[in-house]
């Protein structure tokens, strides 16, 4: 975020891709695509291909790690090492590190997690191919995931980001503008009572510009949250005779 280019992000309203300032890329999402995993959901965003798995409630091991009080949630996000331009090294890093524990914070908002104590719920992720955004795809995915796998919750977490480019505010930045803009704003929030569960920011931005970020990303949720919702009832209500 924030290299030096020459490249003209946004030029006349319009962006690299053809978008204007306030839409999505192409969004994909479909649930039950593993037969293995208890919940599953295939999220295709831009260019991000992510697969997220939900095992649970299951024996919460190691036993020493469980709770009396409720289930212990997990959260593994993971990068494919041919997910990237430049072949990534397998295995957790700093990022994947940091990117799971926020991811795991803001579900446990939402999961009755009191429900099922002395359990474990876990909470995988891959990233298939990486585009920008993955921590948002992954989450709204996650969230998917775990509807499929019958887990009751307060509500779906669903995520997007707004950014910097060319001086204007954007929604949703494509792999160019993330890497040559001027800042990124991923946050995820409830929809039904827009509660923020999860809002970062890389880069610089005024006051102003960090409202109107917030309002945007929070508005680009609220259009995912309609195709989580679509995934899931052709899951389970479209697809029954």
């Amino acid at each position: 975020m924030g290299m030096k280019s020459d490249i003209e992000l946004i030029k006349d309203g319009k962006r690299l891709d053809g978008r204007g300032v306030n839409d999505l890329r192409p969004i994909t999402i479909k649930a039950g695509v593993l037969e293995r995993a208890d919940g599953s959901c295939y999220v295709e965003w831009g260019g991000n291909k992510v697969l997220a798995a939900v095992y649970g409630p299951q024996e919460c091991l190691p036993k020493h790690i469980a709770s009396p009080h409720r289930a212990v949630l997990t959260y593994r996000y993971n990068m494919a090492p041919f997910s990237v331009e430049d072949r990534k090294r397998p295995g957790p890093d700093r990022r994947s590190i940091e990117i799971s524990k926020i991811s795991k914070e803001a579900l446990e908002r939402v999961v009755l997690l009191e429900k099922f104590p002395n359990t474990m719920i876990k909470v995988f992720v891959e990233i298939l191919q990486a585009d920008a955004g993955t921590r948002c795809a992954a989450l709204t995915a996650a969230s998917v995931a775990l509807a499929d796998a019958g887990i009751p919750m307060r509500d779906l977490v669903t995520a997007c980001a707004a950014g910097k480019i060319g001086g204007e505010i954007v929604l949703d930045l494509g792999k160019k503008e993330d890497n040559f803009g001027e800042a990124d704003v991923p946050v995820a929030i409830l929809p039904h009572t827009k509660e923020i569960v999860l809002m970062q920011m890389d880069g610089q931005l005024t006051p102003e510009e960090y409202r109107k970020a917030l309002d945007l990303s929070i508005d680009g949720c609220t259009k995912v949250y309609e195709l989580q919702k679509k995934a899931l009832r052709e899951r389970y209500v479209e697809g029954v005779d």
